[in-house]
């Protein structure tokens, strides 16, 4: 077992050395891909700074918010979506924003769903971002947020072995707070 562990330390150590992987404290101005666990907290705009557990699933190709209330509406000729987010507590923030696109994802009993698709913010390894996520009922899911491949995709590297590596506060977030108060 400990000859399996050092060799899986020295191949990690190796391939480290050799890809664009590094940490947000190191280089600040070219961020590059983090280690990140395969659960992390993230702050999700607009609901205010309570962090929340978002999964990071390689194996979704979009990000998926839980939402509930889910209505279309027109807004200037333009497709808008309103919806309630619900974290874990209970706690209800309503949303509206513009409908980037809509999906077909695939059930469980493989018919297929129809979700729209709208941007959020995020702080994520105390950084802003924004993202795309896909609208949908997570009620009987464990994680209210997950965070798929297009989100990914130059932003974290996933240690399925490990749990919250990364920041969960964004710097630039509170610097704007401080600035409004």
């Amino acid at each position: 077992m400990q000859v399996r562990q050092a060799i899986s330390a020295a191949l990690i150590t190796g391939l480290l050395a050799l890809s664009p992987v590094v940490s947000a404290e190191k280089d600040q101005e070219k961020p590059g891909k983090v280690i990140a666990g395969w659960v992390e907290k993230i702050i999700l705009l607009d609901n205010g700074d309570e962090p929340i557990k978002a999964k990071l699933d390689s194996g979704a190709k979009t990000s998926s918010l839980h939402a509930s209330k889910i209505e279309k509406f027109q807004r200037d000729g333009d497709d808008w979506v309103r919806f309630t987010f619900v974290d874990k507590q209970g706690e209800e923030t309503e949303f509206e924003r513009p409908e980037v696109r809509g999906v077909k994802i695939k059930d469980l009993d493989g018919g297929f769903d129809r979700r729209p698709v709208v941007e959020m913010d995020i702080c994520f390894d105390g950084r802003l971002r924004t993202t795309q996520f896909t609208l949908a009922d997570r009620e009987g899911f464990v994680y209210r947020i997950l965070l798929g491949r297009r989100f990914l995709a130059g932003v974290a590297v996933i240690d399925s072995e490990a749990t919250y590596l990364t920041k969960e506060h964004c710097t630039e977030v509170q610097q704007k707070k401080d600035k409004d108060d």
